[in-house]
């Protein structure tokens, strides 16, 4: 498999033969509003034309309506066709902006060879959550590949433990920029991602979110050096930049 970090949840992933785009994020630099006053978001230019991000996609999965996961220039540009898996609830706006394909991921689904099992997420802990609204995570399996366990915008609380714990994935992506909305933390920060690397030891952590949007408190170098002070080898816990791509097969 091939991963290739884009700009802060958005992924595109080679994966048994198809190219999936998850939570496409496409904003210019600069054009949307703060979240704190610090900076217009996003905070970096995306790392390629958009041509090119969206070239060869074959499956687009939404993990939830918040703009830096599906913002309006995505909602225009992502090809009306193309198959769209997202939450239940969100299904109805999908459509409304024109999606003609679009199925809710209810528990476990199907689709030219891969199978997609819809995960709890937490987007916060305590009241904060009402405001932030529901998320999902998901797990990704295919024949010959390896498991992959996409975590989305939640903090670390029971249901994610469980998951990595009752499946095993080969593969956790986590979003670790520590992103705060009022003080309360919303999804992970560096000693969360810390504690899935321990929880997972046998797993390849894949850090992404990271440095694209102003309510962020936790750096890349701020992860790695909180990783290293726990014995966490660089080979376990993989910081990608914007633009690069991973390659990863099954153990």
């Amino acid at each position: 498999m091939q991963l290739q970090l884009i700009r802060n949840a958005t992924l595109k992933l080679d994966y048994a033969g198809r190219t999936v785009l998850i939570d496409p994020y496409l904003a210019p630099k600069h054009s949307l509003p703060s979240f704190t006053g610090r900076s217009p978001n996003p905070m970096v230019e995306l790392p390629a034309e958009i041509d090119d991000i969206l070239e060869g996609v074959d499956l687009v999965i939404v993990s939830h309506l918040h703009d830096d996961h599906f913002d309006s220039v995505a909602m225009e540009r992502v090809p009306k066709h193309l198959p769209l898996f997202c939450q239940p609830g969100d299904e109805a706006t999908i459509r409304e902006a024109g999606f003609t394909n679009v199925t809710p991921l209810t528990e476990t689904a199907t689709w030219e060879g891969l199978t997609l099992t819809r995960r709890e997420g937490s987007h916060g802990l305590g009241p904060v959550v009402e405001l932030m609204g529901p998320v999902m995570g998901f797990s990704l399996e295919a024949a010959g590949e390896p498991s992959i366990y996409w975590a989305g915008d939640t903090v670390l609380y029971p249901p994610v433990a469980d998951v990595i714990r009752d499946t095993k994935p080969d593969i956790v992506v986590t979003h670790s920029c520590g992103a705060r909305w009022d003080g309360d933390l919303i999804v992970m920060d560096a000693q969360e991602t810390v504690a899935v690397c321990e929880a997972a030891p046998d797993a390849i952590v894949i850090a992404t979110h990271m440095e694209a949007l102003d309510h962020a408190t936790i750096s890349r170098l701020d992860l790695r050096q909180a990783a290293e002070e726990r014995g966490i080898a660089p080979s376990r816990l993989l910081i990608p930049a914007d633009g690069e791509t991973v390659v990863l097969n099954r153990p």
